[in-house]
């Protein structure tokens, strides 16, 4: 699911990806207005899946990331003012959610980006992260024809 939403580097929130163009993608915004524009060449687009957290150990996909957030939350919005955390609060809060973050390379901006980016999710119905294994999608059609 993550592979089709989209982050603009210098475009505030989160894009879903409606159509691909010559030289340009056509992209939705994940908010009330559902504008369409499209993305072109020169726009830096990143696909949330292709994002990852630095760690002390191996670097941890963002889906594993967000699933650990909705898992502390009960996948409700987060209960911390992102706007208004300070700098300890973001931090304790995100040791919380993802215990062997690296703190010299995860900066506040990055753990303030990366909530906002779950609350715009949570709020437009999108709670599945984590991509299915084959196995884990045919063990949910078994259960459904039994």
């Amino acid at each position: 699911m993550l592979k089709t939403i989209l982050s603009i580097s210098g475009k505030p929130g989160l894009f879903k990806l409606i159509s691909q163009g010559r030289n340009m993608l056509i992209v939705e915004t994940l908010d009330d207005t559902k504008k369409r524009l499209p993305a072109r060449g020169n726009d830096k687009v990143t696909s949330l899946g292709d994002i990852s957290m630095y760690t002390t150990e191996d670097d941890i996909p963002l889906s594993k990331v967000l699933e650990a957030v909705k898992a502390k939350e009960n996948g409700a919005p987060v209960s911390l003012n992102i706007k208004k955390a300070s700098a300890q609060e973001l931090q304790s809060y995100f040791a919380e959610v993802l215990p062997n973050f690296d703190r010299d390379r995860v900066y506040n901006n990055d753990i303030k980006k990366l909530l906002s980016w779950y609350n715009i999710l949570i709020q437009n119905g999108i709670t599945e992260f984590e991509e299915k294994t084959t196995e884990e999608v045919a063990e949910e059609e078994t259960k459904v024809t039994e």
